[in-house]
C-alpha cells in the first residue's frame, strides 16, 4: 500500500501497535496508511507517536471503501474452520503473512458455554519470544474471533513451547515470503 496521508473524517477507535491497547484516535488527526491486511488498516500518527490498526468497518473514517471481509460476520455455527478463517485475517504489522500461514497457532478449543455459545480458546506463539508485537496480535485474533455470532466468550493465550521456526510455516506462508 502506497503511504498516503489522510485526516481522520471521524473520532475512531483503534489498536496500539505493539500494545494492543484500544485508544480513541481523534476526528483531523494527520494519518499515514502503511498497511491493509486482512480487512484492517495500519496507521502510523505522527503527532500522536505512534503505530495504530484500525478495524476495516472503521475505513470510512480513513476515506476509504470498507474491505472485502470487514463486514459484520452472517449467523452461523461457530466451527474451527470458521474460526481459523478468522484467524487466517490477523497480520503481524511486520509480516504479510497470516498468523496461521505463519504456524504461529498451536492449539484451538471450543467449548460449549452455559447460554448456548461458545468459548473460543487458542494458544499461539510468536515468530520470536522478544517480539513486540504479541500484544497486538493477540488482540486483534481476540477481537476478531469475538466478533463471530455465536462466540461468548475469546481467548487468546501466548505460549513459547514449541519454540517457533520457519519450518512450521505453512506451504503458502514461505512462498510469500520467498522461501
Amino acid at each position: 500500500m502506497s503511504r498516503n496521508t489522510v485526516m481522520l473524517e471521524r473520532d475512531v477507535l483503534a489498536l496500539q501497535v505493539p500494545f494492543g491497547e484500544k485508544v480513541r484516535l481523534p476526528v483531523g488527526t494527520p494519518v499515514v496508511l502503511t498497511q491493509s491486511l486482512g480487512g484492517t488498516f495500519t496507521v502510523e500518527a505522527p503527532s500522536l507517536g505512534g503505530l495504530y490498526r484500525i478495524a476495516g468497518i472503521d475505513a470510512d473514517a480513513l476515506g476509504l471503501d470498507r474491505p472485502e471481509g470487514a463486514a459484520p460476520k452472517p449467523p452461523g455455527e461457530v466451527t474451527e474452520d470458521r474460526v481459523y478463517a478468522e484467524l487466517r485475517t490477523c497480520f503481524d504489522p511486520e509480516i504479510p503473512v497470516n498468523i496461521v500461514d505463519l504456524g504461529l497457532v498451536y492449539d484451538l478449543k471450543l467449548d460449549p458455554t452455559p447460554s448456548g455459545k461458545k468459548k473460543v480458546v487458542v494458544k499461539m506463539t510468536l515468530t520470536a519470544p522478544g517480539c513486540g508485537m504479541g500484544p497486538s496480535i493477540a488482540s486483534d485474533a481476540r477481537d476478531k474471533i469475538s466478533a463471530l455470532p455465536g462466540v461468548e466468550e475469546a481467548v487468546v493465550e501466548l505460549v513459547w513451547d514449541p519454540p517457533w521456526n520457519a519450518e512450521m510455516m505453512s506451504p503458502e506462508g514461505k512462498k510469500k515470503l520467498g522461501m
